[in-house]
């Protein structure tokens, strides 16, 4: 196994990691944690394909399972996010006196989960309909290689869950990370304008590019309707 196919193999590693520490709520800064975990997978994503493409490394087996790594550790961020909710205690220090209204939903006040659920099930279908066509290309002997709109989507998707696990994270950190984090714009914190920018960009482009890819492809399932 190459170099890029070890590192996308560990992202599946890194899911099982991220996902127990999140889940470990007795843990001190369990999702400060999990963020880094995040981020490393993140890394891995970035390294696979560089190095597969500068040292022409590219094979069959990365071509499917590295956007099924990246599907798995994203998704599985997104689901747990929906248990979780910023408390009372957190609400002070991102927002101070300030009210978010629940109609911006993300993040959501007190109560309301960080991720909507109507989000992710928007986010986990796409994910399953394109891996569901990918799987019926390759029984065809048809392998489909990510597209740019596809990658872009993927980096909005990375940025909206780093970004959600730093607004329920920073509180923690306090001193100079709450004021950097806390910097206000238009009377919000800047990372709170960032969350909802990536978190909306990422569902948006996420419907468009699963359309995009069943539209472009349309033959390889039309002809067995």
């Amino acid at each position: 196994m190459n170099l890029p196919n070890k590192l996308t193999t560990s992202r599946f590693v890194i899911t099982i990691f991220f996902v127990a520490v999140m889940l470990w709520d007795s843990l001190p800064y369990n999702t400060t944690f999990a963020l880094v975990l995040f981020v490393a997978g993140g890394i891995t994503d970035i390294l696979d394909g560089h190095l597969a493409r500068k040292h022409g490394l590219k094979t069959d087996f990365g071509v499917l399972m590295d956007p099924l790594a990246d599907k798995i550790l994203v998704c599985s961020g997104f689901i747990l996010l929906v248990g979780i909710s910023i408390t009372e205690q957190q609400q002070a220090v991102i927002l101070g006196e300030y009210y978010l209204p629940e109609a911006v939903a993300v993040p959501g006040m007190p109560g309301n989960p960080l991720m909507p659920a109507w989000m992710v099930i928007v986010i986990v279908s796409r994910e399953l309909a394109i891996t569901g066509l990918r799987l019926l290309a390759a029984n065809k002997q048809v392998v489909l290689p990510a597209e740019n709109i596809g990658k872009r989507k993927t980096n909005f998707q990375f940025a909206a869950v780093i970004s959600l696990l730093v607004i329920i994270s920073y509180p923690e950190w306090g001193g100079i990370w709450v004021k950097f984090f806390g910097f206000e714009i238009a009377g919000w914190p800047w990372s709170i304008w960032f969350t909802l920018i990536a978190t909306w960009g990422a569902v948006g482009l996420t419907l468009v590019s699963g359309i995009h890819y069943l539209w472009q492809n349309r033959d390889l399932y039309l002809k067995d309707m």
